[in-house]
């Protein structure tokens, strides 16, 4: 995917800015997203649950790192999964 991504976390020093990420997600999220897509929800309302996903294996390293992360994103220009 590439969009702009921002952050909420204690302590923090990594400003927002575009970033183009591939990264695997869990499969709780991917059941999510396709329950959500199932029920018609509109890409916008599909954003925070693919941004939860992403925080937690890119951003957290699977819970490992940055606790109490949170990264939102907007401006997306290209979100591609494969299943």
């Amino acid at each position: 995917m590439t969009a702009y991504f921002g952050f909420t976390c204690t302590g923090s020093s990594d400003d927002g800015r575009e970033r183009q990420i591939t990264t695997d997600i869990s499969p709780f999220y991917v059941k999510q997203i396709l329950d959500l897509q199932s029920a018609g929800a509109t890409e916008e309302e599909l954003h925070p649950i693919v941004a939860e996903a992403i925080t937690e294996s890119y951003f957290t390293d699977w819970g490992t790192r940055a606790d109490g992360l949170r990264a939102d994103f907007t401006s997306v220009t290209k979100i591609d999964f494969r299943f």
